[in-house]
């Protein structure tokens, strides 16, 4: 274990000014005498994940002084994926990340706090937090602010969540739905504040801090809105006080069994394929010597599905959540996983579960076992082949069954919003690949979401009849015959910058092949007369985050 960080508010004489600083905010003697541990909170009212953070941090700091610590609480940004998708603001999603990862670094270290509590629910946030308590090795618990519940009104034969409606959309261009039927999701597809109620990333990567050990068991589905939240708020206040006692820091619990164990857990649930990317950069700031991707590759074959939500059945993450959550799926898989691993309770993951009660009875058809698992393999598969020379990556646990081997002829788009305007106006037939490049992290900049694609492709009928191809990326709710992350991307001269119309491509989720069906003398023929095109933005951030950023095969990092 490593030592305590030094309390210097405990030293009068050098550190006076310092105390006095505090005691202007009405802190005390006996406040500073204790450990000083800070809550970096994400709290907005833009996000519905985080629009309960100010009541949840209310509770972490009551946690924290019964605990034996003194709590100081600070903001940090935290953006929307859903009110970014569609337009330009989906470029600045990703990039939120580091900034994210920055901010809690740099006011933990200038104030030399002795641990920190990480409120956060969402897409970036959640990762970004990770990062930073990977980069810190400092005591760390990552909180989230829960899932929402699930809407009330039905839609495909399912409870609504926010995918509905763009579903919706295409269902109501081509005649399938009312107007007024249309109009009536955007009213009732969500019942209550919380990150959206499907698996999507964000409450992949919830699911992710539980299975590493960064949040407490049962932290990742229980709603947003029930008491149980503020329990584990508590709780969580007072397990960051005694992982500072005994000194148990971030990288001991963020280890490479640890990602390991959550490579697992992704598979098996059929996580969001931006996990992959997630995990790479967290295990890049834990100084970690492995590769997530491999991992990623290794593990599918050898991971059964055990758990399903939607996108990969009907069920919501309400139903997960009583089902038993991470723990029962930790439990149903514990013979594949690392047992020993260190956890933010301080125990071990065996522990942890030898203690955990399960409130509601199981659920088979949510949560099965390995001996009836629902599908042999993983949910998500690495890809590669000439059209993705690195890799690339799809979600077949997502896929129908009918669409996971396809072969279409190509149609290319050099942005998203070509794409869907394109899919809107009824022009992608059946039998096509659509293409959409220039949306990495590096030419997007970016490495936007083609969520809504895939929704309107889906709300239109024709999920197993289309497919995608891209070097942007999905949201984790995405469905039908997709692969994103292709590495190279096409502002780094991979090769899906030449692909063009009526190229025919094959996709393979099974086996992981992605291959364009033109000879390589061909391929470099078309680079012959290829040229970069100009940056989309040349002042601000993004202008800087393009010229530093990695590959997404690389988790979109940026290298020290």
């Amino acid at each position: 274990m490593k030592k305590e960080r030094e309390n210097i508010l405990t030293n009068r004489e050098e550190f006076s000014l310092n105390r006095s600083v505090y005691k202007a905010m009405g802190y005390g003697d006996e406040d500073l005498e204790r450990p000083v541990i800070g809550i970096a909170n994400a709290w907005n009212t833009l996000v519905p994940g985080h629009f309960n953070l100010r009541q949840v941090a209310e509770a972490v700091r009551n946690g924290i002084y019964r605990g034996g610590g003194t709590a100081v609480e600070f903001g940090t940004i935290g953006a929307c994926d859903g009110l970014a998708q569609g337009h330009d603001g989906m470029h600045y999603i990703l990039p939120t990340r580091e900034i994210i990862a920055h901010s809690v670094e740099l006011m933990a270290q200038a104030h030399n706090l002795a641990g920190l509590v990480l409120l956060g629910s969402c897409d970036k946030i959640v990762p970004g937090m990770l990062m930073a308590a990977a980069r810190l090795d400092i005591p760390c618990i990552l909180l989230p602010g829960g899932p929402m519940m699930a809407g009330e009104v039905r839609f495909h034969g399912r409870k609504t969540d926010m995918t509905a409606i763009d579903e919706g959309l295409g269902a109501y261009r081509v005649g399938k739905i009312t107007k007024e039927e249309f109009e009536n999701l955007e009213e009732g597809y969500c019942s209550s504040c919380g990150s959206c109620s499907f698996y999507g990333t964000a409450n992949t990567m919830c699911a992710m801090s539980e299975a590493l050990g960064m949040s407490l068991p049962g932290g990742a589905m229980t709603p947003a809105v029930h008491p149980d939240r503020l329990r584990l708020a508590t709780r969580t206040g007072e397990a960051i006080c005694n992982l500072v006692r005994k000194g148990i820091t971030a990288r001991e619990i963020i280890t490479k069994e640890a990602v390991e164990n959550a490579v697992r857990i992704c598979l098996t649930t059929s996580g969001s394929t931006n996990a992959v990317m997630h995990l790479s950069a967290i295990a890049y700031e834990a100084e970690l010597d492995m590769n997530v991707v491999d991992t990623f590759e290794r593990f599918n074959r050898q991971t059964p599905v055990i758990a399903r939500v939607y996108p990969a059945c009907d069920a919501n993450i309400n139903d997960l959540f009583l089902a038993g959550g991470i723990p029962r799926i930790q439990q149903g898989l514990l013979e594949l996983l690392h047992k020993d691993v260190m956890t933010v309770t301080g125990k071990s993951l065996a522990e942890n579960l030898a203690e955990y009660h399960y409130r509601y009875p199981a659920n088979p058809d949510c949560i099965t076992t390995l001996k009836h698992p629902f599908n042999p393999t993983g949910g998500l598969q690495v890809m590669h082949g000439n059209l993705a020379p690195d890799t690339a990556v799809t979600k077949p646990g997502a896929i129908h069954p009918d669409a996971r081997h396809f072969i279409g002829k190509a149609v290319c788009f050099d942005c998203e919003e070509e794409a869907n305007q394109a899919i809107l106006d009824g022009k992608i037939k059946e039998g096509t690949v659509i293409v959409i490049r220039y949306e990495g992290p590096k030419g997007g900049p970016g490495m936007r979401e083609m969520y809504k694609s895939m929704k309107y492709l889906n709300g239109m009928g024709l999920a197993t009849t289309v497919a995608l191809v891209t070097d942007g990326r999905f949201s984790g709710t995405n469905n039908g015959c997709f692969v994103g992350h292709v590495s190279p991307e096409a502002a780094a001269g991979g090769p899906i910058a030449v692909v063009r119309d009526g190229d025919e491509i094959e996709i393979d989720t099974l086996t992981g092949k992605l291959e364009l069906k033109v000879s390589e003398e061909e391929i470099a023929s078309r680079f012959e007369n290829w040229q970069p095109k100009e940056p989309k933005f040349k002042r601000g951030y993004l202008a800087q985050y393009a010229k530093m950023v990695s590959s997404a095969a690389e988790g979109s990092i940026i290298k020290y």
